[in-house]
């Protein structure tokens, strides 16, 4: 324990001889291992906005973690499938439209495997889903050997196309959020927040100098005459002392106070609502989009298998 008082006591004796960083690096030294003093307490208020600054910052560090797998095309693709660059080549569109003019098998297989028109096709769950579907629709086809088109084939077929514009809804929902809500929140995680970290970094900066301007004066001060009795009476500062602890109270009201209107302003911008409504909107919009594309398909597919429910039991009499 006396090392560690001899410690302090070093600390305060070289404090006047070192520059403000250093100065503000051996309080800070000390209150660590408490041998300082009447430690500046920040006002409850500044508290407070601190508490409410950090818990906004994790509030944005949560949601991003997670939303900003909106910037990663292949979020939702299935790891476990293989396809190939022949099966990327093409849209589904491309690919029906190329078969609606074959007119043989190999045609069709042609078709299938055109070579690429443009860049690869998008990686999602809906367009591996279409193009499975169509691949499966061939293949149903090339087999068909009865009067008419396959109804199953054909069902297929149409579905690809449906899925390949619901993942295209899926797509331009994924670029709304990236430019509507992540951009703003990276913004205020990595620059109205980072304000607010700077800005509580210098009123403790301010408070550790003013800490240890009030701890180096004590070793400057000077005692008045008193009578025995009062040989404990109350130190007075110098002039030159009491000056230089007045400046770095000035320093430290002027930077909590600038750091307080930071945060309320960081706290109070509508900003980040806005963001999260415009995430929401961009949802609402994909999936009543993807609604209205299935909700389009849906009495097609119907209609095929009541024709061939129907032909299926014609069959069955007639056997």
């Amino acid at each position: 324990m006396d090392n560690f008082k001899a410690f302090g006591s070093s600390l305060s004796s070289i404090g006047s001889q070192i520059t403000p960083f250093a100065s503000r690096t051996f309080q800070y030294t000390k209150e660590q291992l408490g041998q300082a003093e009447d430690k500046t307490q920040l006002p409850p208020d500044y508290i407070d906005l601190e508490k409410r600054v950090d818990a906004l910052k994790q509030v944005h560090q949560k949601m991003l973690a997670v939303t900003s797998q909106y910037s990663n095309e292949a979020y939702d693709y299935p790891p476990n499938i293989k396809e190939t660059f022949s099966d990327l080549g093409r849209t589904v569109s491309d690919k029906v439209h190329l078969l609606s003019t074959a007119t043989s098998p190999a045609e069709a297989q042609a078709a299938l495997t055109a070579p690429p028109s443009a860049k690869p096709q998008p990686k999602t769950f809906n367009h591996a889903l279409a193009r499975a579907s169509l691949a499966s629709s061939q293949l149903m086809h090339q087999q068909h050997t009865g009067a008419g088109e396959d109804p199953l084939a054909s069902a297929l077929e149409k579905y690809a196309l449906a899925e390949e514009r619901v993942g295209e809804a899926r797509l331009a929902q994924d670029a709304q959020i990236q430019s509507r809500f992540l951009a703003g929140w990276n913004t205020t995680l990595n620059t109205n927040l980072q304000f607010a970290t700077r800005a509580r970094k210098n009123v403790e900066k301010s408070r550790l100098t003013l800490d240890s301007v009030k701890s180096r004066a004590k070793g400057n001060t000077w005692k008045l005459p008193t009578s025995p009795r009062d040989e404990h009476g109350p130190e007075e500062l110098s002039p030159e002392a009491q000056e230089e602890i007045e400046k770095a109270e000035d320093e430290f009201v002027t930077q909590t106070e600038e750091a307080v209107g930071v945060m309320k302003n960081v706290l109070d911008t509508p900003e980040p609502l806005r963001n999260l409504a415009e995430l929401i909107a961009a949802q609402v919009e994909y999936h009543k989009k993807a609604y209205e594309i299935l909700s389009e398909l849906q009495p097609v597919i119907e209609g095929l298998q009541v024709e061939q429910e129907a032909s299926y039991r014609k069959s069955r009499e007639n056997a």
